[in-house]
């Protein structure tokens, strides 16, 4: 695998990283196996994957636990990931919690559940309106000065606010959701991290399965599955953002590949310092996701992918 480096002096991980959400977190919860996902995440670090991204709120912590207990012995193999700044309701709903006491508490019960003694990198997950951003960036930058953390990320934010936190502490990455159907700052954050080196960490970089091709109809979304509460996948708009997705799979034809591999090498072909982070809970997937680090695409490729329209539903937040 191709691989680049995390920040301007941060360590080398691979093209592509693992994104853990999915196998403790709102997918497909009837088809959740804990033996099976920490098996899968050896596998993945088997095969070159060293990037390996989970965050607190993700299943109240008990996808932290499943990380390090896959980890467990490979600690030295795995550039660890994982991030905090949101608050889940009891009803599921995700709010801000960017107060200071608050994420230096949650940086305690990270390295916790994780069973390690510093995190490489820790993610502000979201910008708290009720807190300046730079009192947010401050508190994690306290813990990076204390050896609990190694690099700070950051979310979503604009030109400036990435800025005013680099005033406070340098950012090794941001983290957004990017794909081919979800290019929101690409005009304007990508060519920040550029100049800055930071390491843009796609999520979601699959549509949230849209384009990997296994959706084809709202029914199959198993029961109980988040996707099924997000604009994108009613029933009306999947038809719609479904027909889009044969324009990547005539792509995938011409190079003998799969719509996943496609929407990553669109990806990787942003440029050495964008990583994203697909994710699976079957070992074929991870194969097949690790295979789009080989396709090399045509300029007639990324014509035909550059003019897809727009798909049907807001952006899953």
């Amino acid at each position: 695998m191709r691989t680049t480096t995390m920040g301007r002096d941060g360590p080398v991980v691979g093209r592509l990283g693992l994104g853990a959400m999915g196998l403790s977190y709102r997918y497909a919860p009837g088809l959740r196996d804990r033996t099976k996902a920490v098996s899968l995440v050896r596998e993945a670090v088997d095969l070159g994957v060293n990037l390996v991204e989970t965050a607190d709120v993700y299943a109240a912590g008990e996808n932290e636990r499943l990380i390090g207990e896959a980890i467990r012995g490979r600690r030295d193999e795995v550039v660890l990931c994982t991030g905090g700044g949101l608050l889940g309701d009891p009803d599921g709903v995700l709010r801000p919690a960017g107060g200071p006491q608050a994420l230096r508490d949650a940086v305690d019960e990270s390295l916790r559940r994780l069973h390690v003694d510093h995190i490489d990198l820790y993610l502000l997950r979201r910008v708290d309106p009720g807190v300046p951003l730079e009192e947010s960036w401050g508190a994690l930058a306290e813990q990076v000065w204390a050896g609990k953390i190694r690099m700070l990320g950051l979310p979503v934010v604009t030109v400036q606010e990435a800025r005013d936190a680099e005033a406070v502490h340098e950012a090794a990455a941001m983290a957004a959701e990017v794909s081919l159907f979800t290019r929101c700052g690409l005009d304007d954050v990508v060519p920040y991290a550029v100049e800055r080196r930071i390491a843009l960490l796609a999520g979601a970089p699959l549509g949230r399965g849209l384009l990997a091709g296994a959706l084809a109809r709202h029914d199959d979304l198993p029961p109980g599955d988040w996707r099924r509460t997000q604009p994108r996948f009613a029933p009306r708009a999947l038809r719609h953002n479904v027909a889009l997705t044969r324009a990547v799979a005539q792509v995938a034809a011409r190079h003998g590949a799969t719509p996943a591999q496609v929407a990553l090498a669109w990806l990787l072909r942003l440029g050495d310092h964008v990583v994203p982070l697909p994710g699976t809970r079957a070992s074929y997937h991870l194969a097949e996701n690790l295979g789009g680090d080989r396709i090399r695409l045509t300029e007639q490729d990324l014509t035909d992918l550059e003019f897809l329209p727009r798909p049907a539903g807001a952006a899953e937040v």
